[in-house]
């Protein structure tokens, strides 16, 4: 059976009473690639009562928020399985006109920055209720973050949006912990007690914390002040969520200082039993029966049929925010519940025989890690591949070359394809890549090189680019030999802080020029919350080594880096942070440079 999503439904249990009731802005869809999903499945395994509100109305007389009455427990409320205002706009902050989470793929059925409005609904229609924040959106703005949307720096979600607590990153061990600590109402002793929770506290409460396991940031108000404070506060940030076993908790003063956001440690990484737990849960595998006629939907089509083999990624590129969200160190599933789950969907009904994705944040991570984890846990690069690959890592990719072997070897799987992105920086052999192309290739192979010029690949925390050119030359030399008549599809990111016009023009001229690629896959960054990129976006220079960095700030300088995908020649406007002076070298705008002087605020 489906979680309830109407009182029809929980009438239809028996139940008279719900324990927790989660409030998500995507479509209700079943799977163990929804977190409000994930989340209730995890609680209704452990006995309680749980229903889903799916994208509730937030304009009309709010009916959606009251239907279901109180929680015995908790509001659980989420953005959905992905930050919605990247969900919302593009990256030159124009409203998108669809919704890859609604049926029909259909905008407007969730507003910007739902985590927030639908947690302050809620508090006024029942303020005695705890409300828990968890998904990304709320995870990754658990302290003062650099808002791309607005152009400033914003404070906590939990002071924005008035919820009692956050669960931040992946919440199959707190989440369960968190409902144990409300069984007999709001319990803030035992909540505080609580490994990977944020919530607001008092100075006395703070002033008891032990000096030597915690650290002080310098909170909202002086970082809009200074900008490199909030620089030193990321990198305190960053360096905590890479370590393997980290003690220290946050502590951001807000309101000047008379309350405080305390953010208490992660938990240790999954082992695998408890992520193929999580995975094994008796999931429906599919959209809820209300948007029958509806439409379809598109995030659900697009990974129906792929299966995720492990969690969490070392790469530590400074734009992404999966190892902040999902963490450093990889989580892997057993060969048996990926077996299994991939039985499953050979008996979908609308099953063809093709996977389409066997994948993970970075395809080719499954069961890598330190050879020796003392080593590890006193780590605290943010990156095992960069600037280069960590002589302890175990890149060895034979248990992911076995695992292939099996997959294609069940009953009904004609082909299993690698639809994730894969990391041509950790294989030095042959033998993986001649699998996956002659294998694992729909006829499109994805990798992200992201950038040609060193500067900036350094300030992605990215490879050389040589490195993607050897691995061109072997993706076509294996093609030839088979006769396999495939593409090798590159991504590429314009406007990354430290990237010049003169940067992208190198790029143009290598990529379309002398490798001959007719690009399609374009991206113009999006600084998101807690990455170093925002982080440079925001401040201009790179908080670990104080250097300052270009960044291209205005849409029309985006716009213009953004043309050199395509083998445009922009006429130079000025303003574009590049000149050239009379012998050709490159001359910089120092105007685009972000200064260090305050931030007005908004």
């Amino acid at each position: 059976m489906f979680l309830p999503t109407t009182v029809k439904e929980v009438r239809e249990r028996g139940w008279e009473e719900l324990d927790v009731i989660l409030f998500t802005g995507d479509a209700y869809v079943d799977h163990p690639s929804f977190g409000a999903a994930v989340v209730g499945r995890l609680l209704e395994a452990e006995g309680y009562r749980v229903a889903i509100v799916p994208q509730p109305n937030w304009r009309d007389d709010l009916r959606d928020f009251t239907k279901l009455g109180a929680p015995r427990l908790f509001f659980g409320v989420t953005a959905g399985a992905m930050d919605s205002m990247v969900n919302h706009y593009t990256a030159n902050l124009r409203l998108r006109h669809d919704d890859a989470y609604t049926p029909g793929g259909r905008a407007g059925f969730r507003p910007d920055r739902p985590t927030e409005v639908y947690t302050r609904i809620l508090k006024r229609l029942f303020p005695h209720t705890p409300v828990v924040l968890g998904g990304i959106e709320a995870s990754l703005r658990r302290l003062t973050h650099y808002d791309y949307w607005t152009d400033a720096l914003r404070p906590s979600i939990l002071a924005t949006s008035g919820a009692d607590l956050v669960m931040y990153g992946m919440g199959e061990k707190v989440v369960g912990e968190v409902a144990r600590a409300l069984r007999n109402g709001y319990n803030a002793r035992l909540l505080r007690r609580l490994r990977q929770v944020a919530f607001v506290a008092d100075r006395a409460y703070v002033e008891r914390l032990d000096p030597a396991r915690t650290i002080r940031l310098s909170g909202y108000e002086r970082c809009v002040a200074d900008p490199k404070a909030f620089g030193a506060d990321f990198v305190a940030e960053e360096t905590l969520s890479n370590l393997m076993n980290p003690e220290a908790t946050l502590v951001e003063p807000l309101d000047g200082g008379d309350r405080y956001v305390v953010v208490t440690p992660p938990h240790a990484t999954l082992t695998t039993e408890e992520l193929d737990r999580s995975f094994d849960l008796p999931y429906e595998r599919a959209p809820h029966p209300r948007y029958r006629g509806k439409g379809a939907i598109p995030a659900w089509e697009m990974i129906k049929f792929s299966v995720n083999i492990h969690r969490g990624c070392f790469g530590g590129c400074s734009f992404c925010t999966i190892s902040a969200h999902q963490g450093k160190f990889i989580q892997s599933r057993s060969e048996r519940s990926i077996l299994a789950e991939v039985e499953r969907i050979t008996r979908m009904p609308d099953f063809k025989g093709y996977l389409s994705d066997v994948g993970a944040p970075s395809a080719n991570m499954y069961r890598m890690g330190g050879r020796d984890r003392t080593l590890c846990a006193r780590c605290r690069r943010p990156s095992c591949l960069h600037p280069r690959m960590c002589p302890n890592l175990d890149n060895d990719h034979r248990p992911l070359m076995t695992l292939y072997e099996k997959i294609r070897a069940v009953r009904g799987i004609k082909k299993a394809f690698i639809g994730s992105g894969i990391r041509y920086d950790l294989f030095d052999d042959s033998a993986y890549f001649e699998t996956v192309v002659k294998h694992h290739t729909s006829g499109r192979l994805k990798v992200a090189p992201e950038h040609t010029e060193e500067g900036v690949l350094r300030l992605m925390r990215k490879p050389p680019f040589a490195l993607f050119e050897r691995m061109n030359e072997a993706f076509g030399r294996i093609c030839r030999r088979e006769g396999l008549p495939y593409q090798l599809i590159p991504y590429f990111i314009s406007s990354h802080p430290g990237c010049t016009e003169g940067d992208m023009r190198a790029l143009s001229e290598k990529v379309l020029g002398r490798l001959h690629f007719n690009l399609e896959q374009v991206q113009d960054l999006t600084p998101t919350p807690m990455t170093l990129s925002s982080v440079m976006f925001y401040t201009g220079e790179n908080p670990y080594t104080g250097e300052r960095v270009y960044v291209a700030r205005t849409q029309e300088e985006k716009r213009r880096q953004k043309s050199y995908f395509f083998g445009e020649r922009p006429r130079r406007t000025g303003g574009t942070g590049e000149g050239r002076t009379g012998d050709g070298r490159p001359q910089r705008d120092e105007r685009s440079f972000r200064a260090t002087k305050p931030r007005r605020k908004r």
